[in-house]
Parts: C-alpha cells; sequence; structure tokens
C-alpha cells in the first residue's frame, strides 16, 4: 500500500507560525484537496500522530472540522475516510459556480479598463507560448491568472469568496483534463472567446461560452469521480 500518512506528513508544513491544531489541520487539509490520500483511503490518526511526535488530539481536532467540511466521513467501527463526492454533489456546485462566474465576467468587462484588457490579451499570448512549447503546468497556471484576474477586476470579495470554497471541494481532479492536448487547445479558445466577448461587452455570450465551459468541466469530473468511487 502507499505510503498515504508520508503524503500527509509531506503537505504538513511545520514551519508555519501556527497552533499545532492548526498546522496539522492545515496539512490534512491539503493532502486530502491535492488528491494525495485517494477517497475511501482510512486516515490513521494514531500513525500519524507518532510519525510527527505529537498526541493525537490534534489529530482528531482537525479530523472533526474536516468532517464538518463534507471531506472526510466517520464509519462506526472503521474509522474516518476521505469522503466521497456524487453525481448530485457535483452537479450542484457547478450550477452555482456557472451562475456565480457569469455574475463576477459580467461585473468585471463592466469595470475594466483598456489597459487591463490589454494585459488580458498578452496573458493568453503567453498561454499559446507555453502551450506551444508544452509546458503544461504553465498553461494551466495562467488559466488560473486568467480567472484570477476575472475575480479581481469583478471587485465582488465576498463573491470571490464563495467560489474559492465551492472549487475546493473539485481540486482532487483538477487540471486532469487540461492534460490532454486536444481539450487542453479548446480550453485555450474558449478562454480567447470569454476575452473577446468581455471585451464587447456581450453579456448573452459570456454567459454562453462560460455554461459550454464548464460544462465539460462537471462532465469530466462526474466521469473521474464515479471511477475513484468504484474503486472504493
Amino acid at each position: 500500500m502507499d505510503d498515504y500518512i508520508g503524503e500527509i506528513i509531506k503537505a504538513t508544513d511545520a514551519n508555519q507560525y501556527l497552533p499545532l491544531n492548526e498546522m496539522v489541520y492545515n496539512g490534512l487539509r491539503k493532502a486530502i484537496i491535492d488528491g494525495r490520500v485517494p477517497i475511501g483511503i482510512r486516515i490513521n490518526e494514531k500513525e500519524y500522530a507518532d510519525r510527527m511526535n505529537i498526541s493525537r488530539t490534534p489529530v482528531r481536532e482537525a479530523l472533526k472540522r474536516l468532517e464538518v467540511e463534507d471531506l472526510v466521513e466517520y464509519i462506526p467501527r472503521f474509522g474516518v475516510i476521505v469522503k466521497k463526492i456524487n453525481r448530485a454533489d457535483i452537479i450542484e456546485i457547478y450550477q452555482i459556480r456557472v451562475a456565480l462566474d457569469v455574475l463576477a465576467t459580467d461585473n468585471a468587462m463592466k469595470l475594466m479598463s483598456e489597459t487591463q484588457f490589454d494585459e488580458m490579451k498578452d496573458l493568453l499570448e503567453l498561454t499559446e507560448e507555453k502551450n506551444r512549447n508544452g509546458d503544461i503546468d504553465g498553461v494551466i497556471a495562467l488559466f488560473t491568472d486568467f480567472n484570477t484576474m476575472i475575480y479581481k477586476n469583478a471587485k465582488m470579495p465576498r463573491l470571490i469568496s464563495i467560489l474559492a470554497k465551492l472549487q475546493e471541494y473539485l481540486l482532487r481532479f483538477r487540471d486532469i483534463s487540461i492534460r490532454g492536448e486536444a481539450r487542453r487547445r479548446k480550453a485555450l479558445d474558449e478562454h480567447w472567446l470569454i476575452y473577446r466577448a468581455m471585451k464587447n461587452k456581450d453579456e448573452e455570450q459570456v454567459a454562453m461560452i462560460i455554461e459550454e465551459h464548464l460544462l465539460y468541466s462537471m462532465q469530466f469530473i462526474i466521469a473521474e469521480t464515479e471511477k475513484s468511487n468504484e474503486k472504493c
């Protein structure tokens, strides 16, 4: 069996100037969200505590917090496992995300200056260059920068906070679809379409492109989730 506890320990940053319980919580959470601990795997709190040379109390507290966040679940007479994500959860999250992304993009395009649109274009041209050079991680990072640019220019901090929370639940499956060359090309084309629709202040086109873009992501994550759940 893979060393999942070792992966959790790697994700636990002991250099953080945080209380022990926060440090443990952050490490466990990061390991789960990053996909280092597979769905359905039992988290051995004793082994984790022993290898970290800490008591089990902060580990238990962290797992309780993660249970409230729906990232883990307690199974009687078995222990705590990384929780499955079901189809209904994903559909609900994406329905909310589409609505919020459309709102953010609509607001951003009304507030952005020509200089900011030029910066967005430069970012996409850099993404094209990274894609031509086969720098997949660079492409993924720039896609994130593109979304961040929209959210920042929307001037809606509460909306950004809500979107970040929604996306966290799906980060276990992030980036996988973009690693396929055909999908990466299509995603880049979609980003160009969003940019042009924003620059033209075309609300209807923006909404249509975002819905199509996120629909593919939703379908992919449902398929990946069902594969993972079958292995549990």
